[in-house]
């Protein structure tokens, strides 16, 4: 019989009073930046000053945008999945019982039944992100972030 012989796992030795920031502290930060990211880059087309809800269709002034998801935040697959999450006027996103309707018609025709499809699909997976992902995710996301809002600040209108 063949054996595999176990071998010691070498930690990477951390500073001295230096916490890594739990899972948990880390998606309520790619929460933040993601939010942020979806509300801008659905602010773009009318200058970073508005938005048109995804739901309702009206447009708003940015800052009563919140970041809506189609497939509800519980489910960890999608997110952060940039598909799933688009800009929604707060009335809709917190108040509207029936917006998802109107959430889905206006998605499908935004990227299509086949990515509708797809996505729905990964919404009924499992994802368990790791503390790596997620630090990836949210420098990823505050990058863009930060390119937008300096695109934005250089606007005159």
């Amino acid at each position: 019989m063949y054996y595999l012989k176990k071998t010691k796992k070498s930690k990477t030795k951390q500073a001295p009073g230096v916490k890594k920031p739990s899972v948990a502290t880390l998606v309520k930060k790619l929460d933040r930046v993601f939010s942020e990211f979806i509300r801008l880059r659905d602010s773009k087309p009318f200058g970073y000053k508005y938005f048109r809800c995804i739901s309702c269709g009206r447009i708003l002034p940015y800052e009563e945008a919140d970041c809506g998801h189609f497939i509800g935040r519980t489910h960890m697959s999608v997110r952060f999945d940039e598909l799933d999450c688009n800009a929604e006027c707060r009335r809709c996103n917190r108040f509207s019982s029936d917006h998802i309707i109107y959430y889905q018609k206006n998605l499908e025709k935004k990227i299509g039944k086949e990515k509708l499809d797809l996505l729905i699909a990964r919404g009924h997976q499992t994802k368990k992100w790791t503390a790596w992902e997620l630090s990836i995710l949210i420098t990823h996301y505050q990058e863009e972030v930060n390119k937008m809002l300096k695109e934005r600040d250089g606007i005159t209108l």
